[in-house]
């Protein structure tokens, strides 16, 4: 059976629309095109999935001041008063593309169903601002956050390259003294510097939406020179230790180059002492969390996040 027809057997009629309807927007060739028109593009396909920020959810765009400068995050709050819960929020992208506007919806929504607050990173990109510009971004976020917020709950979550560097953030900060306490890190099919060579690398290399070529190119617009191995900053599946980190869950999509990231990521955690659990989502490709309002799989997906960004709030020192 060729991989096309075993995709059309995967992936229901609800999620093909999404593909198709991606592709419009986004199309295959687009990690060709020059960096602006890969945003431009991006942004579009975003803004077309994209639905009104919900009545009750205040945003206020502010800068966090870091030692590398300064650093744009949009705030989503539903009251005034510090807050007892806050989700600290990492775009997808590849590193290369997303902003605040291209998750802006995500980022509403998660803030209306929770009641929690959010806060997202402007973080810099790739290819103009090279690794670890977008780690030191999110690290310096995570720690000005925390005073702000202090003795409030904190979340990390993203997707995909977000995913990565909430991960990357939850290792570094056990290095630094008298670092905030991270309550649980929500990982949404996440690029965790995976083995390319095997698993799921090589069985969705076609998969729709993420190729693994497509992978290939966003790698190497983010380093400065060959992809750096042992840098946990960079990819945290190359880290040697997995002791002390969050409870982590993760949201992987079956249909997806990454899939196995994911999993490997938490039996990493596991089998250090850690709480971790991997939930992968069948039929689900690449980027599923902007399908929430058309499919039914990916709404699933989407009230998962949400109920897992609960419990982590309500149980921080209990098992997942």
């Amino acid at each position: 059976m060729s991989e096309e027809l075993n995709y059309k057997q995967l992936i229901d009629d609800e999620v093909w629309a999404f593909i198709e309807k991606t592709e419009q927007s986004y199309p295959e060739d687009t990690v060709s095109k020059t960096v602006a028109e890969q945003r431009e593009l991006y942004n579009a396909m975003c803004k077309s999935f994209a639905s009104e920020r919900p009545i009750g959810v205040t945003v206020v765009d502010d800068l966090v001041e870091s030692a590398e400068g300064h650093i744009p995050v949009r705030r989503y709050f539903q009251t005034e008063s510090l807050p007892s819960v806050l989700i600290i929020y990492m775009h997808g992208g590849g590193f290369v593309v997303g902003d605040l506007d291209s998750h802006d919806s995500v980022c509403a929504e998660l803030c209306d169903a929770t009641g929690y607050a959010v806060t997202a990173i402007d973080y810099r990109l790739a290819p103009e601002h090279k690794h670890p510009a977008a780690f030191s971004d999110c690290l310096a976020v995570t720690l000005s956050e925390a005073v702000r917020v202090a003795g409030a709950s904190i979340l990390l979550c993203g997707d995909s390259a977000g995913g990565n560097l909430c991960a990357a953030v939850s290792h570094a900060l056990r290095a630094i003294p008298k670092a905030p306490k991270i309550d649980g890190q929500v990982l949404l099919y996440p690029a965790l510097g995976g083995d390319m060579n095997q698993g799921s690398y090589l069985q969705h290399a076609n998969a729709p939406l993420l190729s693994l070529d497509e992978i290939k190119q966003y790698i190497s617009a983010r380093f400065d020179g060959a992809e750096p191995f042992g840098d946990s900053t960079a990819a945290p599946l190359h880290d040697t230790d997995f002791t002390n980190l969050p409870p982590t869950v993760v949201f992987s999509a079956q249909c997806d180059p990454l899939c196995d990231d994911g999993k490997q990521y938490c039996k990493a955690i596991e089998k250090a002492g850690g709480e971790a659990l991997s939930i992968v989502d069948s039929g689900l490709v690449h980027g599923h969390v902007r399908a929430r309002h058309i499919s039914t799989k990916a709404a699933e997906s989407f009230s998962a996040v949400i109920n897992t960004l609960e419990n982590l709030a309500q149980t921080p020192d209990k098992t997942i």
